[in-house]
């Protein structure tokens, strides 16, 4: 048995496409148990590119519709 001189040569399958896979997060940025998690509609999610634009947005929609009540 003669050994690869790449270490990066295999023998998967062409068929396995691993490029599709996702990364999960560990570490800091990992989720913590008990975190709400709120899916956003594609159109809604365009225009804001992280939660806390999310979160400015809800709290001054609050300020605002408490400020006419």
């Amino acid at each position: 048995m003669r050994k690869n001189e790449n270490p990066m040569d295999d023998e998967i399958r062409p068929e396995y496409d691993l490029k599709s896979l996702r990364v999960r997060k560990v570490g800091a940025k990992r989720k913590t148990v008990g975190s709400l998690s709120v899916r956003l509609d594609p159109d809604v999610a365009e225009l804001f590119p992280d939660s806390e634009s999310v979160n400015e947005a809800l709290r001054f929609l609050i300020r605002v519709t408490r400020d006419h009540q």
